[in-house]
């Protein structure tokens, strides 16, 4: 226990994603014991961020506020005819840092997931069939979803929508380099079964 101020600086931090208490209580003493200006530069860096960043009328990626398109979605050298579909805005940071996604993005805002209450109208899955309906330009849907039971539903939800629209793809789930046999779970070892590729 400690000052209230205290107090409530732990349990703002203890809010992030992530963020246990002890953490939380760490974060919170390193912004007191810092000098004014950091805790400051923290303080405004998060209420610029708030206030400066929005979403993209198209992708719904981060973008500057006042921006009506991301950086992807005005670059004229993305492949527009293919669009990676991803959960989140930060799913997209990690592919682009990746630099191995040529086409854009579409950003759902979550995954299917019945029991959190979430279902296909609180996604932008009708925004996505739009983007792919619009002109028949859209040659490739490739589905980017977290390796989970929600991106699992989530992803063969958008395949059953789309596939009559055009072709649909998804990352390739298997191995990762360095496992050993004995230590993967059934279900990796399952999809690396099932794309097995020619030696």
């Amino acid at each position: 226990m400690g000052p209230s101020a205290l107090e409530d600086l732990i349990t703002a931090f203890g809010r992030l994603p992530g963020i246990g208490r002890k953490t939380a209580q760490r974060l919170a003493l390193y912004v007191i014991k810092a000098p004014r200006q950091e805790a400051d530069a923290l303080a405004s860096a998060i209420v610029a961020a708030k206030d400066g960043i929005a979403y993209c009328a198209k992708c719904f990626n981060f973008t500057d506020r006042g921006q009506e398109l991301c950086e992807v979605c005005r670059n004229p050298r993305r492949d527009g005819q293919v669009i990676c579909v991803v959960e989140e805005a930060s799913d997209v940071i990690a592919l682009e840092r990746s630099q191995l996604v040529s086409g854009t993005y579409h950003v759902l805002g979550g995954a299917l997931s019945p029991l959190d209450g979430v279902g296909p109208d609180d996604l932008r899955i009708d925004e996505l069939m739009r983007r792919v309906g619009d002109g028949g330009e859209v040659k490739e849907v490739i589905l980017a979803h977290n390796a989970s039971a929600e991106g699992e539903a989530t992803a063969e939800y958008i395949y059953q929508k789309m596939s009559a629209l055009t072709k649909v793809t998804r990352l390739a789930r298997g191995l990762p380099v360095g496992s050993d046999l004995d230590l993967i779970d059934r279900v990796t070892l399952a999809h690396a079964l099932e794309g097995r590729q020619n030696f």
